[in-house]
């Protein structure tokens, strides 16, 4: 079995709720052009439109047939989790995108799996979800990489990062850019540069501000081969030794190399020698396979990535099954 575990899913049943009861969350809901539909938010920022392959079931399991993936754990697009929402407004958004995306794989469990979100602007109303999402069938958490423009280990986020670890539950941090700014807007600057920057900067705060020292058991899953951060973790290093703590503001207990195998990647670097380096540098047994279906930036041929970069049929099985079952659970996956 090869399981993915980075993909993208916004349940048709979502959309239809949003166009209900938009009033309900705050967020309208906008016809773009005939049968083409985008959100926009309080403060104006309005999302690229929903796309039919991040709705459509038939097409999503023909997609993961010719890339030789067996399951996927789905996520909602990052991009529409509204952390600029009022919390009671957010938490109500994020219970109907659990609600939803947990009926849609609940009508096809042998090959989908998912990850609850939840209102990370209100810490405790997320960690609640969480629950109530794990108890649903959830095997796991996701969260943005920041909310509202602020790093995720700068948040008031331990009612959060408690649940998770209370609850076993993984966390998926993947990065979030829906309106990029004006250097970013060309070249494909946003997908290739910004989004993983903010995967750099958000676990860069997690490590520097003693996240993880204070939650040693939660576990971390990053997205795109871990940002900037597997290639700048030297620059980390030497800014921890170099600098004074009351000059950057790091209080983290260990240089910031030691955590890196405290996190899981996944294998979207679209390079031999990134992903041969990401395998030195954390070891095998924390790749996991992801596509970031269905989205341009994608690998959606994952298994001939690694077999390209010369990883060894052996590894590969590491990486797309054995892996995701040590991380999520033996009993998670069919």
């Amino acid at each position: 079995m090869t399981i993915d575990v980075h993909a993208h899913f916004v349940p048709r049943s979502s959309i239809e709720e949003l166009s209900r009861r938009g009033s309900d969350f705050g967020i309208d809901l906008l016809e773009t052009e005939p049968g083409c539909h985008c959100c926009r938010f309080p403060s104006g920022a309005q999302v690229r439109p929903f796309f039919d392959s991040l709705s459509d079931v038939p097409a999503r399991l023909g997609e993961m047939e010719g890339m030789g993936v067996d399951r996927q754990v789905l996520t909602i697009w990052t991009d529409i989790f509204g952390y600029e929402l009022p919390a009671d407004k957010g938490d109500q958004w994020h219970r109907m995108l659990n609600d939803t995306l947990g009926e849609m794989c609940a009508e096809t469990p042998d090959r989908f799996s998912w990850m609850a979100s939840g209102a990370l602007q209100d810490a405790s109303k997320a960690a609640r979800e969480l629950e109530r999402g794990m108890a649903a069938g959830a095997i796991g958490g996701i969260v943005a990489a920041h909310v509202d423009g602020q790093n995720l280990g700068e948040c008031d986020l331990d009612d959060y990062w408690a649940a998770c670890v209370e609850l076993n539950a993984p966390v998926f941090i993947h990065p979030v850019n829906p309106v990029p700014s004006p250097r970013e807007r060309k070249f494909a600057l946003s997908q290739v540069v910004a989004y993983t920057t903010d995967t750099s900067l958000t676990v860069g705060s997690l490590i520097s501000t003693g996240v993880l020292d204070r939650f040693p058991d939660l576990q971390l899953i990053l997205s795109h081969g871990g940002g900037g951060l597997p290639w700048l973790i030297g620059r980390f290093d030497r800014m921890y030794e170099a600098a004074p703590s009351k000059v950057t503001g790091t209080v983290c207990d260990h240089p910031p190399s030691d955590y890196l195998t405290r996190m899981y990647y996944d294998t979207i670097l679209h390079s031999g020698p990134a992903l041969r380096y990401l395998r030195d540098l954390v070891g095998i047994e924390k790749m996991l396979i992801g596509t970031d279906a269905p989205f341009p930036p994608g690998d959606y041929d994952p298994l001939g990535t690694l077999r390209a970069a010369a990883f060894s049929e052996e590894d590969i099985q590491k990486i797309g099954e054995k892996n995701p079952r040590t991380l999520f659970g033996e009993n998670r996956f069919a």
